[in-house]
């Protein structure tokens, strides 16, 4: 058993207590960085995903507001969508209402396999390919 001896009135911490302590901090950090490096990359793909289908959902809005296709990043934010920070829309090709492509892109320093999403509509038919981790 390990005895700590202190002389009287001696106030602190032993060199022993300090390195414990530092030893579990350091053990909590291990455990939470990595966790906390896949809840950031978790919303980063959420905030892609909701930005296609805000992107389809203004693209419709401006459809019906005039009448036309949404064309531009420009048409999409007259429609309504307000992008988010670090993810850019854009509409990548239209014939007509029910053949239309959408992608909204992330920033490349997100760190993501898949850091794009896409909404195609052919026939009237619309197909959201998400972004994943």
């Amino acid at each position: 058993m390990l005895k700590i001896f202190r002389k009287e009135g001696q106030k602190g911490f032993t060199l022993i207590e300090l390195m414990i302590v530092i030893a579990i901090i350091g053990i909590l950090a291990a455990i939470a960085i990595p966790q906390f490096i896949q809840y950031r990359k978790r919303g980063y793909v959420a905030a892609i995903n909701s930005d296609i289908k805000n992107a389809y959902t203004a693209s419709v809005a401006y459809l019906v507001d005039h009448n036309a296709l949404a064309t531009g990043t420009a048409d999409l934010q007259s429609g309504g969508y307000v992008p988010t920070s670090g993810v850019t829309s854009t509409v990548v090709s239209f014939t007509d209402i029910a053949n239309y492509n959408l992608r909204a892109q992330g920033d490349s320093n997100w760190g993501l396999s898949v850091s794009n999403a896409t909404c195609v509509i052919v026939n009237g038919q619309a197909t959201i390919t998400p972004a994943s981790i």
